[in-house]
């Protein structure tokens, strides 16, 4: 039954203007071009994973993320919408939420009717990414203050003064952690740390070891869209070293390696082949057949190992929720003031 109209007129929603932004992250081309070259003349080359995700690769990505396969984004997802109010409940309201790596924030979105946070704040090196989607969650939530941060948070987090320095919740979702050696992930968890506070969170997701067969399948589909994500970094290796590699001279791979409890992803040479480059200098190298470059890792996590690499880097577990099938786990870590 529809409530009889009134005379009343409701209370308008005081809207805060455009989320402002802070550009930290400046892209260095020589920088760029050194690190690559770097990688390539290796005597085991490597391409750092960041390199996968140019314009073409984040939307591989994204595809990736809708195979039915790929179980991490919707199994992390189902955790955050399932107990977004224990979430809530834990945390409680009028939050500083910091989204690590934003993206779309579409994850950090679906906790904000429970936080009610009083700022939110979206770190990722593409800015303009972020205007965009920005603007879109400003429309919806125009209540919440809101800062864009380009910045690369895994080589140096420096949080701007707009920043609001109370309650801080640093969100770092997506297993996005596993992407380092455990040395790495301690380096950055003692950065957010030390600049959340003594009343500060870090809600955090993190992959779970489990069978070798649907970790293959995850890294490895059929459709073969993670081959494609995987070989495009070739791609952009030409771009951004003026190169020549040929995509069908190399095959994608993925193997887990149950001694460090990674998966690991290459890019072996099914021929000879000989790449070059003109950026600084020009340079050469030759791959034999079957020699591999070494793309990304992706390190999946016991309970145990999880807690022991958030307590060792200054962190303590508060809470904790899983997935109905323990694929993955969603953790509530408190500041551990010394």
């Amino acid at each position: 039954m529809n409530a009889a109209p009134s005379t009343l007129q409701a209370l308008p929603r005081v809207a805060h203007p455009l989320p402002l932004f802070v550009q930290q992250y400046q892209e260095n081309s020589e920088l760029i071009c050194a690190e690559l070259i770097g990688g390539l003349q290796a005597p085991e080359a490597i391409l750092s994973p960041k390199f996968l995700y140019d314009r073409l690769g984040s939307k591989l990505f994204e595809a990736i993320t809708e195979l039915p396969e790929y179980y991490l984004t919707r199994t992390e997802g189902w955790i955050l919408q399932a107990h977004s109010q224990d979430i809530a409940n834990s945390i409680g309201t009028g939050c500083t939420f910091i989204d690590l790596g934003a993206g779309n924030c579409e994850k950090a979105a679906h906790l904000f009717e429970g936080l009610r946070p009083k700022q939110y704040v979206a770190i990722d090196i593409s800015v303009e990414y972020l205007r965009t989607n920005l603007a879109r969650l400003n429309h919806q939530w125009p209540t919440i203050p809101m800062l864009g941060l380009g910045a690369d948070f895994s080589s140096k987090l420096e949080l701007v003064s707009t920043v609001c320095s109370s309650k801080r919740v640093f969100f770092y979702p997506g297993s996005s952690i596993g992407n380092f050696s455990i040395e790495q992930a301690g380096l950055i968890l003692q950065q957010l740390a030390s600049q959340a506070g003594e009343d500060g969170w870090l809600l955090i997701g993190m992959d779970l070891v489990k069978n070798s067969a649907a970790l293959q399948a995850a890294y490895d589909d059929p459709l073969q869209v993670t081959a494609a994500f995987n070989r495009n970094i070739l791609l952009n290796v030409n771009r951004l070293l003026g190169a020549d590699f040929v995509l069908s001279h190399f095959k994608h791979v993925a193997v887990f390696n149950q001694q460090f409890s990674r998966i690991e992803m290459y890019l072996q040479a099914l021929q000879e082949t000989t790449v070059r480059w003109s950026a600084l200098g020009s340079g050469i190298r030759y791959f034999r057949r079957g020699e591999r470059i070494h793309t990304e890792n992706s390190y999946k996590y016991s309970f145990k190992g999880a807690e022991e690499l958030l307590n060792n880097n200054g962190f303590s577990i508060a809470h904790y929720w899983f997935d109905p099938h323990k694929l993955f786990c969603v953790f509530l870590a408190k500041v551990r003031v010394n």
